[in-house]
């Protein structure tokens, strides 16, 4: 006959073994979920594009097609190259970096960009932006830009942009840079100078031709005559340390690919 003591000892040797089977099958669960939760990231992490203003509408149409050809999703960054520059020498981390010519090299330099990777993309000019349905200034000529720019209430651009530069010296080319500086609205955010014109608080903006023409409530009024013309030019390279150099080198070797040419020319790119 078993006695009280021995059926007691009985069911707590039960609860011990259910007790440790579940610590056991607990353990073994949170070590499947850690160990998936390890290697998610590396296998599914999304690409960190930062790209020029000036390529975003490029980009942004290339966008399904890029994420369809290299199997991964891209998350992208869009302002001017300059402030993306400095980000990106602060330790701001990154795959792929589509940027002004002049600043990929300096990034290159810095190695911050893997010199075999930089890839020459594209090239756009500049132009003259108005609010929707304005009626469009002749610019047709240097002294037919000039003379607008003299009789325009307010011109905006952006002080830290790839054109500004350009702009500065057109003035100069002019001999109106005096003349214009009471009428400048300058605004370093991104999009901003195209937002005044489109909101009526700016006249005119200048920078380059993608900028003007896929922004909402502006109107290219025509590109720079050609005495006056500057081309800037665009280009990629992958980071010293991406999270998946063979995805980020794909990206950009499929914008550089005839497949991309045409989106890159109806965003007002010429193709190199």
């Amino acid at each position: 006959m078993i006695s009280m003591t021995n059926v007691e000892e009985i069911v707590k040797l039960q609860t011990w073994r259910r007790s440790k089977f579940l610590v056991l099958t607990v353990a073994a669960t949170l070590g499947f979920i850690f160990l998936l939760a390890g290697k998610t990231p590396a296998q599914s992490a999304d690409l960190s594009v930062f790209t020029s203003d000036g390529m975003k509408p490029a980009v942004e149409a290339l966008e399904p097609q890029i994420e369809q050809s290299i199997g991964r999703k891209l998350s992208p960054h869009f302002d001017a190259s300059k402030t993306l520059r400095d980000e990106i020498l602060s330790g701001a981390p990154f795959d792929v970096a589509i940027l002004t010519s002049d600043v990929i090299d300096e990034l290159v330099k810095q190695g911050k960009i893997a010199p075999a990777t930089r890839t020459d993309l594209a090239r756009t000019g500049m132009g003259v932006g108005i609010r929707s349905g304005a009626a469009k200034p002749d610019i047709s000529t240097a002294e037919a830009l000039k003379r607008t720019l003299l009789k325009a209430k307010s011109v905006s651009f952006n002080p830290s942009g790839a054109s500004a530069a350009h702009i500065n010296a057109m003035f100069a080319q002019l001999e109106i840079a005096e003349a214009m500086k009471p009428k400048l609205l300058l605004d370093p955010v991104a999009g901003a100078p195209q937002k005044h014109v489109a909101e009526g608080k700016a006249e005119l903006v200048i920078t380059l031709i993608p900028e003007i023409k896929f922004f909402p409530g502006v109107e290219l009024a025509g590109p720079l005559p050609g005495d006056l013309q500057s081309y800037i030019s665009f280009s990629a390279g992958v980071a010293a340390n991406p999270h998946n150099a063979d995805a980020a080198m794909a990206l950009i070797k499929y914008i550089a690919s005839p497949a991309a040419a045409s989106t890159l020319k109806a965003s007002a790119m010429e193709p190199h």
